[in-house]
């Protein structure tokens, strides 16, 4: 794919400008050093267009009217679908184990709503509803687990919960045989565990398409924001905030940190794991 960028060229300014536009529409970041990455996911879609250049490409997706539908080929092309099953579970554990028995005790009546802000191919709402079938949470209460992603291929192949033997890395052989059927090389999610999911596309910045999510008491929102600037982040995590009930209890990934972009949530140890708790 090198060769394809090397071809079309990325000088300075058309960099700038494709970054400056992308990071306005998607919330990444993609820093200097990171030129010839971008280059080499964006030029298959600049060749597909038929285009002669980067900068052509910044102008259609500015300016054509007809460039939305070209939008999801973009977030579909800067995903990272990098996920497993029961990867970093000590939070999925802590929402087992601590925040639904809070729920049930203080507010069985108001159904648990679980949002996977950044769910790439759905390993990890499949997992959430896994654990809390596991622990029997469907039986005692009414419970909504939505998941979205802002690439639409990352969400069909969610939505489909056919999975390569690389997404069970962290998997016992006991789960894996209890909520899989081997079809071919792929395996299977049982259909129920899937109906209990409610997948769409959303993309993070556009406020307007999460409303409705982000009154969720829980929201796992992991190893998304690595790829964000302090600025995004501190406008998303904001808007959780404002919208979130009290007390809600927002996930983010291992290696990410809110405490330089909020003050408004409280970092607190729950279960064994660290949650940003309203």
């Amino acid at each position: 794919m090198r060769f394809y960028s090397e071809s079309l060229g990325l000088p300075d300014n058309a960099f700038a400008l494709l970054r400056d536009l992308i990071a306005e529409k998607t919330g990444i970041f993609y820093e200097n050093g990171k030129r010839d990455i971008l280059g080499d996911k964006l030029s298959p879609l600049v060749l597909e267009k038929g285009l002669s250049s980067f900068l052509d490409y910044y102008y259609y997706l500015k300016y054509d009217e007809e460039s939305e539908k070209e939008w999801e080929k973009v977030f579909d092309a800067l995903s990272v679908p990098e996920t497993y099953f029961w990867r970093e579970v000590d939070q999925i554990n802590a929402l087992r184990d601590v925040i639904a028995p809070e729920h049930y005790r203080d507010t069985p009546h108001i159904p648990l709503k679980i949002w996977s802000a950044a769910c790439a191919t759905g390993e990890e709402p499949y997992t959430i509803a896994m654990e809390l079938n596991e622990a029997g949470w469907f039986e005692k209460m009414s419970i909504e687990i939505h998941a979205t992603d802002a690439s639409r291929r990352s969400v069909d192949k969610a939505r489909q919960g056919l999975y390569r033997e690389r997404s069970f890395r962290s998997t016992q052989q006991s789960m894996k045989d209890r909520y899989f059927v081997r079809r071919d090389n792929n395996y299977a999610i049982r259909d129920d565990i899937k109906n209990l999911v409610k997948f769409s596309v959303a993309n993070l910045l556009e406020f307007h398409k999460i409303y409705d999510l982000a009154d969720s008491k829980v929201i796992f929102c992991r190893n998304v924001f690595i790829y964000f600037s302090e600025n995004v982040i501190r406008k998303i995590v904001r808007f959780f905030y404002e919208h979130m009930p009290s007390p809600g209890y927002l996930f983010v990934g291992s290696a990410e940190s809110l405490l330089k972009v909020t003050g408004d949530f409280q970092l607190k140890e729950i279960g064994g794991a660290f949650a940003y708790v309203k």
